[in-house]
């Protein structure tokens, strides 16, 4: 059984942590495994709790983050590669 100091504290932090939003973009550019990875080390950067999902055939990225869209979106721009939000 976990201690109270720790209930509290996990209990603390994910209370005051914003739920995560699903958010698709298109990325055009990626063509490789290093490019899969520059992009999912960039997103979570922004993010460590993102969860990232790339089809890069599709150049669609899918992210599940609290971070805001416009900040995911400057991270994978950062990296050098175009960013077209495929929904709103």
């Amino acid at each position: 059984m976990p201690h109270r100091v720790c209930k509290e504290a996990s209990s603390y932090f994910f209370s005051k942590r914003k739920s995560a939003m699903q958010y698709t973009f298109q990325v055009q550019g990626m063509t490789c495994a290093h490019c899969e990875r520059a992009v999912t080390q960039a997103l979570q950067q922004v993010d460590p709790q993102a969860s990232v999902q790339i089809d890069r055939a599709q150049g669609k990225v899918e992210v599940q983050s609290s971070a805001p869209r416009e900040a995911l979106a400057a991270a994978i721009s950062e990296e050098g590669y175009t960013v077209v939000p495929a929904d709103q």
